[in-house]
């Protein structure tokens, strides 16, 4: 039977086909997992959902393990116990067992809670694309448009008549314009408008897009050219500072040293260090030396001073004598 739907099918679909060949018939299809799957609200949506239901599975699986002890205590007692006793726990474990079905009937059942969430949460999603299904099929004029995962058994299905990404971009349009400002608003639509031209002319969006790569290209190579000369310069530069340093240093009778030495040089710069400590040495030798004889002379200028006095007074007290 499934062989014989198969066959139909196929020859339904290349009924389609040849119409479309020969009256200019238009035939699409959307992925509809696909779609799902590209759309925030849901995906954020199936993630609580999968929570909720992975909470529900250890929930079964603590309950199983409760009754596998409730049985393994019945066996190891079963010996000790009254027949009423052994009916009594066998109640309870069938009653436990009873309970556990009725939850995982409940929850994981063809009308249960996994199911009825699912279905609540892709009924608003199929809703939107429905509606963007119909404008596109309106404003593009397609005659069919197909769901790829139902039960349509589609053998083959060419990827430029796949209009999911523009049902997409439909259903996220709307939320988009929301948050722009007008200015933003027009970007949009200017971008909307290049996208439905691509769509309906892929060549050209293909031209586009290898004229874009090229332009980004060349863009990348300027300006990798243009850090390249910088850093040449910069370098050159660095050269030149060196070298005025150098003469400046030798004009000035000092060691300049070099900052970027390396490890392998390390006896060559504490020589140098050496030498320019002696040379700060010296001149300090010679500063203390200056000072020393300008004290020395300052001290001698008023040893001659008191001198010169003693004698005046020397003088002066003999004068007087005389006269007495």
């Amino acid at each position: 039977m499934k062989k014989y739907f198969a066959i139909s099918i196929l020859l339904l679909f290349l009924g389609f086909k040849a119409t479309a060949q020969s009256r200019g018939i238009k035939i699409g299809y959307i992925d509809m997992e696909y779609i799902l799957q590209n759309v925030p609200d849901y995906s954020e949506a199936k993630n609580q959902l999968e929570q909720k239901a992975q909470k529900w599975k250890q929930d079964i699986e603590a309950k199983k393990i409760e009754i596998a002890k409730l049985n393994d205590a019945l066996k190891t007692e079963r010996a000790l116990l009254t027949k009423e006793l052994i009916e009594e726990r066998e109640e309870e474990i069938k009653f436990q067992v009873d309970e556990l079905l009725d939850f995982q009937q409940k929850k994981f059942g063809p009308n249960g809670d996994l199911i009825t969430q699912k279905a609540v949460l892709v009924k608003p999603i199929q809703d939107q694309v429905f509606t963007a299904v119909q404008d596109i099929a309106e404003v593009k004029k397609y005659d069919y448009i197909f769901d790829k995962t139902s039960d349509l058994t589609m053998l083959f299905a060419a990827k430029r008549y796949d209009i999911s990404d523009q049902v997409l971009r439909v259903i996220t349009r709307a939320e988009k314009r929301e948050q722009l400002s007008k200015k933003e608003l027009k970007e949009q639509e200017k971008k909307e408008y290049q996208e439905d031209v691509a769509d309906e002319n892929p060549a050209l969006a293909e031209r586009k897009r290898i004229l874009e790569e090229k332009k980004l290209a060349r863009e990348k190579a300027a300006s990798d050219k243009k850090e390249a000369a910088l850093a040449k310069k910069a370098e050159q530069d660095a050269k030149r500072k060196e070298l005025l340093d150098a003469k400046a240093a030798k004009k000035n009778g000092t060691v300049p040293v070099n900052e970027k030495t390396t490890v392998s040089t390390t006896s060559k710069e504490n020589n140098k260090t050496t030498d320019s400590t002696t040379v700060v040495n010296s001149k300090e030798a010679k500063a203390a030396a200056r000072a020393k004889a300008i004290e020395d002379r300052k001290k001698a200028i008023e040893d001659k001073r008191k001198k010169a006095l003693e004698d005046r007074e020397a003088a002066k007290k003999a004068k007087e004598e005389k006269t007495k």
